[in-house]
């Protein structure tokens, strides 16, 4: 049997550490999932000030001899950036926790608060797919992991799992309340528009944030049916339900906020020329928010989350994160003559196409 010390030995063990850290990456993840689920965020922020251990618990309602699992749980999520910790007793042996960046957009009845986006994810319905990926590669067969895992698509189990849809719909709406932040840099973009339908708009909360910003801009969402159901007008926002594949309505603008990413270059490029032939070729445009993968300019931690995405697309439906170069292919080839793209939104860019 060989021995191996020295340097290769350290790096070895180095290896091991890499290793098992990503075989148990999941394990951050759902204790994230149980610190929403058990509300966490909004107790320390409804505290009003650090909150002690005891504190917390006795605020959970979880019985005192759990005390030492808790501590545990916030250990973790104090390492991984979600909260801080602070001794606060004089033997320095008592902690407090505080909420970060990270968890401050967890709290509910703020926006954006991503809460809903945080359980939508890691739903089981999401979470399935990804235990038979390994088959899925061996397989010639053109279902996605997701088809495979419930022998439907992603709308359609949305349709027949009320549940479910509501959730997933409220992590888009949780999404988009991120755009409150952003509408201010962009009004160059919306300003001298009379029009605009959000494709795959969801319940509007896009539209309603544009609205206020933009109060005479007429905005329609065109989405299925379903999700749709009962929503009412307003004068400046309509909803239509239907299909992007078959018809999109005549606007001064197109916006598709990660609906591209969702579906194959084929899929996008129907789309695309659909949204060609619903804008004006003088002054008319289609705007996209969406990922941009661009590997040699972003930090690591934002090509890391990019490219979780990017298998996310994979294994749920038919899509793909794309690069500067996969954009402008598919705004080619769907005839569009020039495209602009502004990296404001974090993991995602915003991308003017013109005709």
């Amino acid at each position: 049997m060989d021995h191996i010390h020295g340097p290769q030995s350290n790096e070895l063990f180095q290896a091991q550490s890499h290793l098992y850290k990503h075989i148990q990456g999941f394990i951050s993840s759902m204790s994230l999932k149980c610190a929403v689920h058990l509300g966490i965020p909004d107790i320390i922020n409804n505290h009003g000030r650090s909150i002690t251990l005891p504190e917390l618990v006795s605020a959970l309602q979880i019985h005192p001899s759990k005390t030492g699992f808790v501590h545990r749980l916030m250990r973790l999520l104090v390492h991984s950036g979600f909260f801080t910790a602070t001794k606060v007793s004089q033997n320095q042996e008592e902690e407090a926790y505080d909420l970060t960046p990270s968890s401050r957009l967890l709290l509910k009845n703020k926006v954006p608060c991503l809460s809903a986006f945080v359980l939508s994810m890691l739903d089981p319905a999401f979470i399935t797919p990804w235990h038979s990926l390994g088959k899925w590669f061996q397989r010639e067969e053109a279902l996605t992991p997701f088809e495979s895992a419930h022998e439907m698509n992603l709308w359609e189990y949305g349709k027949k799992n009320s549940e479910f849809n509501d959730l997933f719909n409220e992590a888009m709406v949780s999404d988009s309340g991120m755009m409150n932040l952003v509408v201010k840099d962009c009004k160059p973009v919306f300003e001298g528009l009379r029009s605009l339908v959000d494709v795959g708009g969801g319940t509007g909360k896009v539209c309603r944030i544009l609205n206020e910003a933009f109060p005479h801009l007429k905005c329609t969402v065109l989405e299925l049916p379903h999700v749709i159901a009962d929503l009412p007008d307003t004068e400046n926002l309509k909803y239509i339900g239907g299909d992007m594949f078959q018809a999109i309505p005549q606007a001064d603008a197109i916006l598709l906020k990660l609906i591209l990413h969702g579906w194959s270059d084929e899929e996008c490029l129907k789309i695309l020329k659909k949204c060609r032939g619903a804008i004006p070729s003088n002054g008319g445009k289609v705007i996209v928010i969406d990922i941009v993968i661009i590997d040699d300019k972003d930090e690591h931690e934002l090509t890391e989350a990019k490219l979780y995405f990017d298998l996310l697309m994979m294994a749920v439906v038919t899509g793909r994160e794309r690069s500067k170069k996969d954009w402008e292919n598919l705004f080619v080839e769907s005839g569009f003559t020039s495209f602009k793209i502004t990296p404001i939104f974090g993991l995602r860019s915003l991308i003017e196409v013109f005709p």
